[in-house]
């Protein structure tokens, strides 16, 4: 692919994130306005609304997996991956603000499942670490994480990245009890 139309392509799939965010029932005509292209420039790589939808996920799943293994790879210490995958997570959702959460896609769905697994994972070995509590329900911290990573990200957008991260890994870690 040429050097333009794969800038074509990314500006099309990050303009798709933030519009299909605002507006799910939002049109072609709506993202590529926002791309700053013409619509048929849209439709020669997607063939409909509901294939550029689906390649937003699966690049905002590419960018999940790219940072979870970033982060959560290697001997690094328990509180500096989760201190990174933090920041990372918080920039992706800003960067890329679609909920795949409710997605019926199954392929999506299966990615998205995968990619918990990972990052359960990782949660397991610091349970094990004694970071965080053990004898939680299943899937409990994993959630507790995602969702506030999701409120600062979409709820907090002056708080800045780093901030931010600390700001989550700190509450998460240990609460907000005095």
């Amino acid at each position: 692919m040429r050097a333009d139309a794969t800038r074509n392509v990314e500006a099309v799939l990050r303009a798709a994130a933030r519009v299909f965010s605002a507006d799910p029932l939002a049109r072609i005509s709506d993202v590529a306005a926002a791309a700053g292209v013409d619509k048929r420039t849209v439709y020669r790589r997607f063939d409909s609304r509901e294939d550029l939808l689906l390649a937003v996920y699966r690049t905002r799943l590419d960018r999940l997996e790219a940072l979870i293994e970033e982060a959560f790879s290697g001997e690094r210490p328990v509180r500096d991956a989760l201190l990174a995958f933090a920041e990372g997570g918080i920039r992706l959702s800003r960067d890329w603000p679609v909920d795949i959460r409710a997605v019926t896609d199954p392929a999506i769905q299966r990615r998205r499942e995968e990619l918990d697994e990972r990052m359960d994972g990782f949660l397991r070995r610091a349970e094990e670490a004694g970071v965080i509590a053990s004898g939680l329900p299943a899937g409990w911290t994993l959630r507790m994480l995602q969702t506030q990573l999701h409120t600062v990200a979409q709820e907090m957008p002056s708080l800045q990245p780093g901030p931010a991260a600390e700001l989550v890994i700190e509450t998460f870690l240990h609460g907000v009890g005095a």
